[in-house]
């Protein structure tokens, strides 16, 4: 494995990942960025669920896993190449996993048929940079539905300045590390 993906803090420390071939993986000093920035808001929490929407190689995931025993963890991502890759990932950390479900299967779609997110307590988004409409719809729809005091967590291309489109969120962050921005989002 020539990857350098790798989880960094947890029970799995230090465990390289597979990444799918068109991947294109949010920076490990970014991924760090952002859960020292969530550390603060899920510590108290005893038990919560999150969401790996676009999961590529499941990283987020898998390090919400690593870091935090009590979380609840669903993977989705439409192709079945980077769903082979999070579940490759995912039996490198076995039998240490706690509940987890991953899904062949759109987020949008999952989001606005099945109300799939309802009930997350945290929610990661990295749609496709070329598509970052995909990302506003998410926002949006997943606003409809998010439970209040959810969390999200989307990633897009720095030089974006997509911002939620309606009241249902409270932006606690915007950060940049490189080439990603990141949207700390609380629906209100």
């Amino acid at each position: 494995m020539d990857s350098k993906l790798q989880i960094f803090e947890g029970r799995f420390h230090g465990r390289k990942l597979f990444l799918p071939q068109t991947a294109r993986p949010t920076q490990n000093r970014a991924r760090l960025a952002v859960f020292n920035m969530l550390r603060e808001m899920v510590q108290t929490w005893d038990k919560f669920s999150v969401w790996d929407a676009f999961a590529g190689s499941g990283a987020f995931g898998i390090e919400m896993m690593s870091r935090y025993p009590n979380a609840r963890v669903y993977f989705s991502d439409i192709s079945m190449d980077s769903v082979k890759i999070v579940n490759k990932n995912l039996d490198l950390v076995k039998p240490h996993l706690q509940e987890y479900r991953v899904h062949q299967a759109d987020a949008l779609k999952l989001l606005t048929e099945n109300a799939f997110g309802k009930n997350v307590d945290i929610a990661f988004i990295d749609p496709p940079y070329d598509n970052p409409e995909l990302g506003t719809r998410f926002v949006q729809e997943f606003g409809k539905i998010a439970k209040k005091g959810a969390i999200l967590i989307w990633e897009q291309e720095a030089n974006n300045s997509l911002t939620p489109n309606d009241a249902n969120w409270e932006i606690l962050r915007d950060r940049k590390y490189g080439r990603a921005r990141f949207l700390i989002l609380r629906k209100i």
